[in-house]
């Protein structure tokens, strides 16, 4: 699955895009002033896709006018926003600036989502929504192509109806796309534009694909992958293109699987090739070895751009012998060479009227409510992203997307969405040195009622094992009452002073009622009561042969907890601070604790990031746990040992150069320095050092002997989730440990 899966992604071979209503109807272009008309033909190729934008820099440089664009897949995505007014320059830095890996998944941008919506997101390794009994127009591929889509739309902003592309456009513009149904080529020359590039882009199997009326529509390259051929019917009398195609491979390289299906590929986009090719005047290769189609690092789109401009510059010679050809002088510049970007809505607009499509009464009130529309009266990029994330996240709804449209020195915002999704299905997978394998799956359900109703089901499998259901009301925009019951079987290493000293081997069944959940941007307040019951299935025997004696029961707590995050990454943050508290009141009656006052418990952590630099990071931290009362049931006793909070047991605190789970004091404290260092884009080097204190007694905490602890980590940020080794050693085990983890926590 994982070669599968990287394979679709460097598979990105044709584009990123979106496309609505071909017209096969081409242009009649005339002559320009007595001059020949100039097209820039501009191949697929995923990443390498990026040379095009060097390409053009040289070609701008040079004065050569240019009449009309053609492209496919990646091609079509820069030779569309080079059509209505991104110039070479803006195109540079339009995609140095974004987020390739969010681009390219399904992910949402949860920035302003719940705490519990950004969790989920660096959780799981693979979320989809699925329809029950309807037709998902949106299935086909393992993505979507959601965010893509968003930005095609971001960036065509005022070319986003039905338009003529040769007409309505600043530069006469066409793409290709290929009908599965009949396998045959269709050509977009109007229609809407970012519609047109998705449906360019759409690889198969890697991306869903486009259909507009009876055409399920995939990438152009499976048929046209470098449309010259296009460009001589739309009236060209000279020919620029650029490609990238590979050298043929030898029998000898299509040795497995992906090998094959890539050669499969390679030859369908071989289509025509050779007959455009012929057409050309000035045909440019540029060199991407070393790089393939899904290389969108920054570092990678930097040298692939570099390479499309040293590529054009050793053909100068050949541009300005051209230049003369189209009949211009050699200082000939275009009139309007640089077309003006066009209005981006990054500064804010005025608002004359929201407008709901395809939406029930009840998710329109809730927008309206939550986002307070009756007193917001402007909208940019930022606010737009946030109405049609929380109409996918909070409302279900399979796809949302916006239009602007002019009404006087103000816009109408139209918010569009498709079907209602049946449920939303989640899978992560993760191993590490201690657990070893481990799976986890989730599934939302939304109800149909007045307000938004969402149940959340989760299963994870491993050496602890858990089922968990959550019912979540959304009555207003910030209160979500939430009732949850839960079973853990928990199969516990417990170590002392670094040796294996027992097992716990026990079932945990909770059930909780949060009638107080307050979500605000970053910030998380409840309230609650819960009910546990601890059934053990072993009796224990430590070590040293001192058993421990455990029987089933049952408690009832109090608890209320506050929760602030606006760190920018959940493992591996450059900025923003993390906050915890909690207090509980334990009980086995409601109000005592074996007939004795109930055991108090208090924990928090505190984080921050402060970055030096671009790519060094220093985040200190502060935590602890304190338990008051007669009687401390052993379950909820503290423990420290591991990476994470929460990890084996829910009360686990993290302690740097401890691998396993140890008890400590009931009274705990500890403060801890992680220094960060990115290297290139995604490796990290982490440092900790720990120090923490412990005693039975608060007054006597500071009494006894500090537990330090060290710890140094290397981590690969993958799309699978943090991939990385540690090593750490502690004056409380005094040996060191080694832990290896790959995948998301959970």
């Amino acid at each position: 699955m994982k070669k599968f899966v990287i394979f679709v992604l460097s598979v990105f071979l044709c584009g990123l895009a979106s496309a609505q209503g071909p017209n096969n109807a081409n242009s009649q272009p005339g002559k320009h002033s007595g001059r020949k008309k100039v097209a820039v033909v501009l191949s697929g190729g995923g990443a390498k896709g990026m040379a095009h934008i060097g390409v053009l820099k040289v070609l701008e440089r040079a004065g050569i006018p240019i009449d009309l664009v053609t492209g496919t897949s990646m091609g079509s995505i820069i030779g569309g926003l080079y059509a209505i007014g991104y110039n070479a320059e803006a195109l540079d830095s339009m995609v140095r600036v974004q987020d390739w890996a969010y681009l390219i998944s399904d992910k949402e941008n949860l920035r302003t989502q719940s705490l519990n919506d950004r969790q989920k997101q660096y959780t799981y390794l693979y979320s989809t929504g699925m329809l029950l009994g309807k037709r998902d127009v949106n299935a086909g591929g393992i993505i979507k192509g959601k965010n893509l889509a968003e930005l095609f739309q971001q960036l065509c902003t005022g070319y986003t109806d039905s338009l003529d592309f040769s007409r309505d456009l600043k530069i006469p513009f066409a793409c290709v796309a290929t009908n599965i149904v009949d396998n045959t080529e269709v050509d977009f020359h109007s229609g809407k534009l970012p519609q047109a590039m998705r449906a360019s882009m759409a690889i198969p199997i890697a991306f869903s694909p486009v259909r507009i009326g009876n055409m399920v529509l995939v990438d152009g390259g499976m048929r046209n992958n470098y449309p010259a051929d296009l460009a001589r019917e739309m009236g060209a009398d000279i020919i620029i293109g650029v490609t990238f195609q590979e050298e043929q491979k030898s029998p000898e390289d299509m040795n497995g699987t992906m090998s094959i299906l890539g050669q499969i590929i390679d030859v369908n986009c071989l289509n025509k090739f050779e007959e455009n090719i012929a057409m050309t005047d000035l045909h440019m290769k540029v060199d991407t070895k070393g790089y393939g189609t899904a290389s969108f690092s920054h570092a990678a789109i930097d040298t692939l751009i570099r390479r499309g401009e040293e590529e054009a510059m050793r053909n100068w010679d050949r541009i300005m012998a051209l230049k003369k050809q189209i009949g211009v002088s050699e200082s000939f510049r275009p009139k309007i060479f640089h077309p003006l970007r066009p209005q981006v809505l990054t500064e804010k607009r005025r608002v004359t009227q929201y407008i709901f499509e395809n939406m029930t009464p009840q998710a329109e009130r809730f927008i309206r409510n939550k986002f307070r529309l009756h007193k917001r009266n402007t909208i940019d990029t930022d606010f737009i992203q946030q109405l049609t994330t929380t109409m996918r996240v909070d409302l279900f709804y399979q796809t949302a997307s916006y239009r602007l449209e002019p009404d006087g020195d103000g816009v109408r915002v139209i918010l569009s969405a498709g079907n209602r999704k049946s449920m939303q299905i989640h899978a992560g997978v993760r191993y590490d040195t201690e657990e070893y394998a481990a799976l986890q799956f989730g599934l939302d359900i939304p109800f149909k009622t007045k307000y938004p109703v969402n149940t959340d089901i989760t299963l994870r499998l491993g050496k602890r094992m858990k089922v968990r259901g959550e019912l979540t009301i959304h009555p207003t925009s910030i209160t979500r009452p939430m009732l949850s019951y839960s079973f853990h079987r928990n199969d516990v290493d417990v170590y002392l002073e670094g040796n294996r000293d027992y097992n716990i081997l026990y079932n945990q069944f909770q059930a909780e009622f949060v009638p107080i959940n307050n979500d605000w941007r970053h910030f998380n307040i409840q309230m609650g009561v819960r009910w546990d019951y601890l059934h053990y299935r072993n009796n224990l025997s430590t070590a040293s042969s001192v058993p421990l004696i455990l029987k089933n029961e049952h408690f009832y707590s109090y608890r209320a907890r506050v929760n602030y995050n606006s760190e920018d990454d959940w493992y591996f943050p450059k900025r923003g601070a993390r906050f915890k508290a909690e207090y509980s009141y334990l009980t086995d009656n409601f109000s005592k604790l074996d007939d004795k006052i109930g055991m108090s418990e208090v924990n928090a952590h505190w984080r921050k990031s402060f970055t030096m630099g671009s790519r060094f990071t220093l985040q200190p931290m502060f935590y602890g746990r304190m338990l008051f009362g007669t009687v401390v049931p052993l379950v909820f006793g503290n423990t420290i040992g591991g990476d994470w909070f929460g990890h084996y047991v829910e009360q686990q605190m993290p302690f740097a150069g401890i691998g396993n789970m140890e008890y400590v004091d009931h009274q705990f404290v500890a403060a801890q320095l992680q220094a960060q260092q990115r290297i290139g884009s995604n490796n990290y080097v982490l440092l900790r050092v720990v120090g923490a204190q412990q005693s039975d007694k608060l007054k006597n905490i500071f009494k006894h002997h500090t537990v330090i602890g060290g710890q140094l980590s290397y981590y690969y940020n993958t799309i699978f989730g943090p991939a990385g080794l540690s090593v750490g050693y502690s004056n409380r085990t005094k040996h060191p440990y080694f832990f290896l983890n790959l995948g998301y926590e959970f």
